[in-house]
């Protein structure tokens, strides 16, 4: 699944302090401290032709390299914003914030084009932090053509409470498309889902017994789909808000055959070490026990297989169960491997 990004139209670039001649060039203004600041020196520099500072603006750059971003403002002669009021929403060692705003791009053969709508940013608390530092970043663009440049263009919301689901799901989706590019091939073959998404609140086993439930956010993503197995890839947030592809521990095994070959008798199955896997076949999660499944069919018929557990506690998912039917003898008769199934 690829990210939905906003993309100007015609190559329009948003944003300055006031319309600038071809000639006039506008102060340097480079100023992190506010949401509106922020934006201001986003445009700043994207008047400027500094592109590589206005990408460094971003969490989540809104596209792959500072030249196919610049690639975007190739007509842009100049642009203003008119920007509102921002709202936050915190959370546990950051604050989200939302900032409504005006847009009024002017491209070189002279066309005006007009947007409005919402920019997200998060901010680390400084005492959490260590190095290297980040400052306030601008997470996503939410903006839409529209044909007033002023206030009354603003949103009636961006979305005051729901600004951390909202930006924790566009850096999801961002970190998926950018790590499983050419891995996963659900875009490739028309398949388009929406991520699943679980809140789960846990505690550490060092938190004190009265310490209040932390919260991580669990994300599935379709990777690929056949006839009978569908796989997916997990992204966790923690409850800092960072945001990591998940591998899951899953025995390897030593299957033993009648004369090699997989249609005699299973002679022997073991256990010989462990692999980090980071795709699931045919998997699902309860949340209300935590449990994280999955079950792979090697073939149609489902007569050989393998099961898998997992149980999220203490802010990881552990391997709990782990079943195998390496049979191929047209019967359903699993056999457990690995049972340490004791809940979260």
């Amino acid at each position: 699944m690829k990210p939905r990004l906003f993309i100007p139209a015609a190559g329009c670039a948003l944003l300055a302090f006031g319309i600038q001649t071809a000639s006039a060039e506008p102060p340097y203004l480079d100023d992190r401290s506010t949401p509106e600041t922020l934006i201001r020196s986003l445009y700043n520099a994207i008047d400027r032709k500094e592109y590589a500072r206005a990408y460094a603006y971003f969490g989540n750059p809104p596209a792959k390299t500072v030249e196919a971003y610049a690639e975007g403002y190739a007509d842009t002669e100049n642009v203003e914003v008119i920007v509102g009021a921002p709202s936050e929403d915190g959370a546990a060692g950051s604050i989200f914030y939302s900032l409504p705003v005006a847009i009024r791009a002017r491209n070189t053969n002279g066309e005006e084009h007009v947007f409005a709508g919402c920019y997200d940013f998060r901010f680390v608390q400084p005492s959490v932090q260590t190095n290297p530092y980040t400052p306030l970043m601008i997470e996503r663009g939410r903006l839409e053509p529209t044909e007033i440049f002023s206030a009354e263009a603003f949103p009636a919301s961006c979305g005051e409470g729901a600004q951390e689901t909202d930006v924790l799901l566009r850096r999801a989706e961002r970190l998926f498309a950018d790590v499983y590019d050419g891995v996963c091939s659900a875009d490739e073959i028309g398949i388009e889902e929406e991520p699943e998404s679980h809140t789960i609140r846990f505690n550490y086993e060092y938190d004190a017994a009265d310490a209040p439930p932390k919260e991580a956010r669990l994300f599935r993503f379709l990777c690929d789909r056949g006839a009978y197995n569908e796989i997916h890839v997990y992204l966790l947030a923690d409850e800092n808000g960072a945001i990591l592809p998940l591998r899951f521990a899953t025995p390897e095994l030593d299957i033993q055959y009648e004369n090699g070959d997989t249609d005699g008798r299973v002679e022997g199955m073991s256990i010989i070490g462990y692999r980090a896997e980071d795709q699931l076949v045919n998997s699902d999660f309860d949340p209300e026990t935590l449990t994280l499944t999955s079950h792979a069919k090697w073939r149609g018929v489902g007569d050989a297989s393998s099961s898998a557990q997992w149980i999220f506690r203490s802010g990881a998912f552990t391997l709990v169960h782990y079943e195998a039917d390496p049979s191929y003898d047209g019967e359903i008769n699993p056999e457990t491997l690995l049972d340490y199934n004791t809940g979260p």
